[in-house]
Parts: structure tokens; sequence; C-alpha cells
């Protein structure tokens, strides 16, 4: 009987922690340094994939993620180490996705061609905007023509391309946002990520927010006409929504988040990076601590870079699964679910319209999708 895991697939996720400036929107684990010891980084990479091969040996890996950070920061002979040790570790997927996460300055640009020389056959970029002045207020490196010319270099060297836009932005007007998603659809190879503005604690947005010195935020009616616009405006090009915030053609879905939503198993390397291993029949936890140079260290001195490995019981793993498929348009296979604990809950969110269940899967509806966190938390109360 095949595991539960093997419904997502096995993955390998692979944090570079550094970053040449830090955006006030981003609360990811990402530091600014003046000197990088990019040989160090490598066996670190190349031990813990050693590490994480011996507890999963035979697993055929679907998908490899360089994320960040900025791993287009990583040297191209760094990349092709690491994933000289992957090939070598794991059996390959035919269709194997190998993604590197990029910001599309022209220095880094430059490292494209050895990245694909490599194996990296998708690159992610980074773009955020395009208009100079909500680049700047986000804190980007890059102006609009920059990024322009390196998405130009990266659809030459990669078949597959997605880039990242923020929406929702300070002043942003609906008017102003159809036009710069029209904009990005027709430069679009296959695949958006389209995420509205997130204001976090601990990040410089969140101390600006509290203090009431972010202003012009869109307020809650706004947010949800550009969120149903974009719906709109992404379906009737071609680029369905098949996550919340993620947008494709048919067939271009990232694989390597999709094992994240349909909750396969997947390592994770790196300075906080969180990885989800069954081993033996038990679903494990793993995470990593944040300070780059520690983890560095105990890596080096205890051949394991996780710290933290934590058994996760049946009550967890539901509400994870939960929590990350009903993210998806296709939902959750109810086979998966314990159906007559959320019998109740099940019927009245139908009856709301804000899910629906077939025989195979539970799902949300379009009417369902704006409020999901709502629709989650109805589901998972007790």
């Amino acid at each position: 009987m095949a595991e539960d895991w093997e419904h997502g697939g096995f993955g390998l996720y692979i944090h570079w922690p550094f970053c040449q400036a830090k955006c006030p929107y981003c609360d990811f684990n990402s530091h600014v340094v003046a000197q990088i010891d990019q040989k160090a980084w490598e066996q670190a990479y190349l031990s813990e994939i050693s590490r994480l091969g011996a507890e999963t040996e035979g697993r055929v890996l679907r998908s490899v993620f360089f994320g960040g950070g900025t791993p287009s920061m990583m040297d191209p002979d760094v990349v092709d180490a690491v994933l000289t040790r992957v090939r070598a570790t794991w059996p390959m997927a035919n269709d194997i996705e190998i993604t590197l996460e990029a910001n599309p300055t022209s220095v880094e640009a430059g490292r494209f061609a050895g990245y694909r020389d490599a194996g990296v056959n998708r690159v992610s970029m980074g773009i955020q905007a395009l208009n100079d002045a909500d680049l700047k207020a986000l804190g980007r490196l890059h102006g609009r023509d920059e990024a322009l010319r390196a998405f130009d270099i990266a659809r030459g060297v990669f078949d597959r391309v997605s880039f990242d836009l923020i929406y929702a932005r300070q002043g942003q007007t609906l008017a102003a946002w159809e036009a710069e998603l029209r904009e990005a659809l027709s430069l679009a190879v296959d695949h958006l990520s389209l995420y509205q503005l997130t204001i976090e604690d601990g990040t410089a947005f969140g101390d600006r927010y509290a203090a009431g010195k972010l202003r012009g935020l869109p307020d809650d009616d706004l947010s949800a006409d550009m969120y149903a616009l974009t719906q709109d405006i992404c379906e009737t090009a071609g680029f369905g929504s098949y996550e919340v915030s993620n947008h494709a053609r048919t067939g271009c879905e990232s694989v390597h988040n999709q094992i994240y939503w349909r909750y396969g198993d997947y390592g994770g390397i790196g300075p906080g990076a969180h990885g989800r291993l069954t081993l033996n029949g038990q679903r494990y936890a793993t995470e990593a601590g944040l300070a780059p140079l520690m983890w560095l260290s105990q890596v080096r001195k205890t051949g394991n870079g996780d710290l933290t490995r934590s058994v996760l019981d049946e009550d967890a793993q539901a509400t994870e699964r939960l929590l990350m498929g009903m993210r998806l348009n296709e939902g959750v296979l109810v086979e998966r679910l314990d159906i007559p604990k959320l019998i109740n809950k099940i019927n009245d969110l139908t009856d709301m319209g804000m899910i629906e269940m077939t025989p195979d899967r539970l799902r949300v509806t379009a009417a369902g999708r704006p409020v999901l966190n709502a629709v989650l938390r109805t589901l998972l109360q007790d």
C-alpha cells in the first residue's frame, strides 16, 4: 500500500540565506553580509544532501528548489556541485523540475547560462512591480528596464520562467493594477505568482505600519476588487489559478509547490529550512536554525543541520493536510480526510456556497476562495 506522502511525491528544498539588501516587506530568513565563503556553503550543502539521502534511499526525486534569500547570488559552480551530488544520491524523475529563484539584476542574469548548464531548468524571478517608483518603495535594487532586460535573458536561456508581482501596494488603484497585470501577462512565459502585499510583524513595513507611517494601503473592498480582477484577467489570458496566488498555463504548474500543497515529503536544507519526512511509517517535521554561520558550524561539527525533528501525530497531519490542500483549486482527496469528523462543518459551509464535496474531493468554491482563511478556521475549529 502506498504511503500518504506519495500523493504529493518527494522534493528537496535548499535555502540560500543571503541577499544584497533586505526588502522592507520581507519576513523570510535572509541576511546581508559583506563576504560569503561559497566553498564552505557548498561543502555544507553536499554533507546535508548525503545525510538526507541515506534516510530516503531509493525515493524518486520530483523537484529541487533553490530558495532564499537570493539564490542567484550563488556561484554557478556551487549549484553545479550541489546538483551533481543530488543526481548521485536519488533516482530522478524523467521530468524533474529544478528551480532557482533569481533577482532580475544584470549581474545575476549574467549567471543564468551557468545555472542552466548545471541542470537548472526553471527560474523564478522576483520582479515584484513594473514601475520604478513602486520598485523603490518596495526596496528593490532593480528598476523596470533592468528587470525587463534580465527577463529577456531568462526567456532565452530557460524553457520555463516564472515571475512574481506584488499588488495592493501603497497608492495603487484598480486601474493601475489592471494595466500592470495585462502587461505582465503579455510578457509571461508559463507561470505567474501574484501576491497581495501583506504587512508582517518584524519587518520594516510592519514597524512603519505599527507607527502609523505606512500610508496609502488599499482598504478591504479595494483589495477584494483587485483579487477578483486578477482571477478574471488571468483566466481569460489562459493563466488559470491553480492555487490561491499562483497562475499557470495548463501543464506548467509548479511541481515543487504542488508537493507542499499535496502534502508530500520534502527535505529542507539550509538555515531556517523546514522539511516534512515520512520515515518508517512516522511523519516528522524538521526545522533548521535561522543564523547562517551557526548553521554552517553545526553541519561541520555534527554532520546534521536540523535544529529540531518533531513527530507529527495524526491530528497534526490532518490539520496540515487541510491547510495546504485547500489552497489548491483541485482541493483534497476525500480518502485522505476524516470526513465523519468534519461532516457537520462541511455541510454548513456547503450550504453557504463556500466549499463543495464531490465523491473524490473536498475543495473551496470561487466564492469561498477570497475568504479561505475563514473557511479553514471553520473546518479546523474544535
